[in-house]
């Protein structure tokens, strides 16, 4: 047995008692007469003692040992003269009788501290050893405590866990597929799935009322903080439910998560918002409600005063930061750069102040005090506050919008990432139009039912149809969506001849999904969550990488194990496959 307790695991309760530890050396102290050892687990760390006592064959041992050496130490509880409450085992020290290394290691090429000085790109180069440190060991932590209560959870209310295949065909629709050649079939190719959608509702179809599964998605798609090649879901589906079934029992899932994993308890219901008054409010889908600043449209109050940038918009937007009017004149003209950004893409930023002394404002010339005052009062501005105003083309005007406000609450410390807004979005469009294809695509995917009323509009003006979607959104986070879906034959194949497939392509990519629907498919709907985006919200990050064990760079690579990689000349015979010299 290399050990009998943990290096966490040891308290006063356990004095005099005889114990073997084993572990990474932290840190070593030689003061002359005697050496500290802090000896780390995962568990924890433990301080051992090697003094005049000690025998000198362990005196020589503990002179010798360097940072993260793996050792085996057996020794005596002793209560600690010097105790140290910030860990705790910091009451109790090991007095060490026999010591031995059983394996050396070369000097780290960073520390192994909680704030360490190795940069990200050594960090991912040594990732193993990065997952040695406790902000990493944490967040695995979570994640593992987070999937044991979803387990728990869907278990109980009758949902069984069933996987599906990693292997499967490819569809065009949507992000880029990861292909897979077919070395047994030459010149075919596997994609790898973005999602298990089409094999959980054949799932419905075979009678399996109540799936879910923790799984691994795959989509070929530009890396940002919160997306990765390959990533995590926590993937659903149920038969003979409507929307509302769906919210409520996936409510109640989110609510024990936050309880049993944060212990923060809701006792009340999360509020919903249609997609358009998300839109109109926030300019996002995944609106952060952990604070007020609604957008106020003020195109009526701002027009015909031949100001020419509120004149020639499309849409004239305003939020109120409160107690901000004593913003000087550097702080408002660091708003403006944020605001010209080319990933915030606004022309420039009006500004309206309400003081004591009474209101300015950057366009005063255009406007009378007494028309700022129109404007303040529509935006419910009061003495003390600080209106920042956007103008032009809508969509693109709530977009800058949303993220001004986000900067503000920033700012203004506001986006406690403790505190937690849960909300459901619904009402999504269920098509988007794309001037550049000169088509419509679906806002969610092809098997999203539309609302039953919306149906009449399918043919006639497809933009205004509405889907049965609905996302679950917390602290401007998207973390899970989910849809009614279409069950019924004729249903699919309209929304197919919307999306512009034609018969063939629609029999080529979902023939074996229609065919299922013809021998009796449920009502059926789902939901999946972004678990990595769970994790990360529940540990206060914005990055999914913590709560990854091996995750990808920003480039899609793996530094670690130098992945992707090119391929031996041999294996791509075996597939068929010759390379080409892309000039793009």
């Amino acid at each position: 047995m290399y050990r009998t307790h943990t290096c966490g695991e040891l308290r006063l309760s356990n004095l005099s008692e005889m114990v073997t530890l084993a572990g990474w050396v932290q840190r070593v102290r030689n003061l002359g007469g005697m050496t500290f050892i802090d000896l780390r687990d995962r568990y924890g760390i433990t301080q051992l003692v090697v003094d005049d006592a000690s025998s000198e064959e362990v005196k020589a041992c503990a002179s010798s040992l360097g940072r993260e050496y793996v050792i085996q130490a057996t020794g005596s509880v002793l209560e600690r003269s010097s105790k140290n409450n910030k860990i705790p085992t910091g009451e109790i020290e090991i007095a060490v009788k026999e010591l031995r290394i059983l394996n050396v290691a070369d000097t780290p090429p960073f520390t192994i501290e909680d704030n360490t000085d190795g940069g990200d790109d050594l960090r991912m180069r040594y990732r193993y050893l990065d997952l040695r440190r406790n902000p990493l060991k944490n967040a695995l932590m979570l994640r593992h405590r987070m999937a044991q209560v979803t387990r728990n959870f869907l278990s109980g209310e009758n949902f069984m866990e069933i996987e599906t295949p990693y292997m499967i065909n490819s569809t065009p629709e949507g992000a880029r597929d990861f292909l897979v050649p077919s070395r047994l079939n030459p010149g075919k190719f596997y994609a790898l799935p973005q999602s298990p959608q089409t094999f959980k509702q054949l799932l419905m179809v075979a009678g399996y009322d109540r799936y879910f599964q923790i799984v691994r998605c795959f989509r070929d798609e530009d890396l940002r903080a919160d997306r990765q090649p390959e990533f995590t879901q926590i993937d659903c589906e149920m038969s003979f439910v409507e929307q509302e079934d769906v919210l409520n029992i996936f409510e109640r899932f989110a609510k024990t998560l936050f309880k049993d994993v944060l212990g923060v308890e809701f006792d009340y219901d999360f509020p919903r918002m249609s997609w358009h008054e998300a839109m109109e409010k926030y300019g996002s889908d995944k609106p952060d409600i952990r604070f007020g600043m609604e957008f106020c449209n003020i195109s009526d109050e701002v027009n015909g005063k031949d100001f020419v940038v509120f004149d020639s918009a499309e849409y004239v937007g305003a939020i109120v930061a409160e107690g901000c009017a004593s913003y000087t004149r550097k702080q408002i003209d660091s708003l403006t750069d944020f605001v010209k950004r080319p990933q915030v893409g606004a022309k420039g930023l009006v500004w309206i102040r309400i003081d004591e002394a009474g209101i300015k404002s950057s366009i005063d010339k255009f406007y009378t005090a007494d028309e700022l005052a129109a404007i303040a009062a529509k935006c419910g501005a009061k003495v003390g506050d600080l209106i920042l105003i956007l103008a032009g083309e809508k969509k693109h005007t709530l977009s800058a919008l949303n993220v001004l406000r986000l900067e503000m609450g920033d700012r203004l410390g506001l986006r406690d990432p403790k505190k937690f807004a849960p909300l459901w979005v619904v009402d999504f469009p269920l098509l988007e139009w794309d001037e550049e294809t000169q088509r419509f695509y679906a806002m969610h995917h092809p098997f999203t039912s539309p609302k039953p009323e919306d149906v009449q509009y399918m043919d006639s003006d497809p933009g205004r149809v509405r889907a049965n979607a609905y996302d679950f959104c917390c602290n401007g986070v998207e973390v899970g969506g989910g849809s009614v879906r279409i069950f019924d034959s004729q249903l699919q194949q309209k929304m197919f001849n919307l999306l512009g497939f034609t018969p063939e392509q629609a029999e080529a990519q979902f023939g074996f999904l229609m065919n299922a629907f013809k021998f009796g498919a449920p009502p059926h709907a789902g939901i999946a969550f972004g678990f990595d985006r769970f994790c990360s919200l529940f540990g206060g990050s914005e990055s999914i990488r913590d709560y990854i064990a091996f995750p990808k760079n920003n480039q899609g690579r793996d530094v670690m194990v130098d992945s992707p990689t090119s391929i031996d000349p041999a294996q791509l015979v075996d597939l068929g496959i010759k390379m080409v010299e892309n000039n793009q």
